[in-house]
């Protein structure tokens, strides 16, 4: 029990915390715009710091490596979609609307940077080529993930008006784009303050975790999910997980020959989805009650490729070193 426990992010208790508050204390009224209003603060707040955080130099650095790079981004904007496209079909009419809308949603994400790069230095490989492969995913998802969930997620009856996209532009785009020019004249002072500020955006994530999750219960909408539901999600959030992961490592070795340290790169880069992303992005496409259920997947999603993934590196790891 107490591996199992090693694997879990004590930050995801941290947002089952906050669900479970959403559910005794759910925000209502008055309260309720004032914590929109301070969501939408954590939302600009996120993504300026993403803007001041992310090299683009590290992703330029990248380009003598471009085979890797594109392999990652293919795997991350075009394979997962399309595995989530033929996915939300097969579960079309077992699971509530919501929970595929959030399958779907969650294929659409750019990599996480973090993890990748901390799973990738466990496993003993291409370290600086992982740094790179994140940080072009991440700043190319600004852009590419709001156009993949406007053409897919429309195709699917969510209606994504002009209003939207001017408002992932002010919300999203705008404050990356200041934090990236404002990088050569603070980016120093926000790494020397990294670990508080690391508290500050991730306590802007679980006011938006709140926030939607509040909705659904003052709007009754976590009535259409049971326990049966659940047990699904998870299932399927696992076998997307484990088709990815096969997927990555047939290219790594199948395709294109690459070595142990740049097959980790792929495997590690290319399957996973940023939460940290994905949140602020559902908060402003899906404002209404049945926000918290369209996220729901991506929450189960990160929680399962943090468990994996440590698995995985751990055994990169020893078979890197017995070679």
């Amino acid at each position: 029990m107490n591996r199992i426990f090693r694997f879990i992010d004590p930050y995801i208790l941290l947002m089952l915390l906050t669900v479970g508050l959403s559910a005794i204390f759910p925000a209502h009224g008055a309260s309720a715009k004032v914590a929109d209003v301070a969501a939408d603060a954590g939302i600009v707040f996120l993504f300026f710091l993403y803007g001041v955080r992310l090299s683009p130099q590290a992703a330029v650095s990248g380009i003598m490596q471009w085979r890797l790079q594109l392999a990652v981004l293919l795997c991350t904007f075009v394979i997962f979609p399309m595995l989530g496209t033929v996915l939300t079909k097969a579960v079309e009419g077992s699971l509530p609307q919501p929970l595929v809308t959030g399958l779907l949603f969650l294929c659409l994400m750019p990599s996480t940077v973090q993890s990748s790069i901390a799973f990738t230095s466990i496993a003993r490989g291409n370290v600086p080529a992982a740094l790179c492969a994140a940080s072009a995913s991440n700043i190319l998802g600004v852009f590419i993930s709001p156009l993949l969930a406007g053409w897919l997620l429309t195709t699917r009856g969510v209606v994504l008006s002009f209003d939207i996209f001017r408002d992932i532009s002010l919300q999203l785009l705008a404050p990356f784009l200041i934090g990236q020019m404002l990088r050569p004249w603070i980016g120093g002072w926000v790494q020397a303050h990294r670990h508080v500020l690391g508290y500050t955006d991730r306590g802007s994530i679980l006011l938006i975790i709140y926030v939607a999750f509040s909705k659904g219960v003052v709007d009754r909408v976590w009535s259409q999910v049971n326990a049966v539901d659940l047990v699904e999600l998870i299932g399927v959030s696992a076998a997307l997980l484990a088709v990815i992961l096969i997927i990555t490592r047939l290219i790594a070795r199948r395709l294109m020959h690459l070595s142990i340290e740049d097959e980790i790169v792929l495997q590690f880069c290319g399957s996973k989805k940023a939460l940290s992303s994905g949140l602020p992005m559902a908060s402003i496409l899906f404002s209404g009650p049945q926000l918290g259920l369209v996220v729901l997947p991506l929450m189960l999603f990160h929680q399962t490729q943090l468990i994996v993934c440590a698995v995985l590196a751990k055994r990169f790891a020893m078979r890197k070193a017995a070679d």
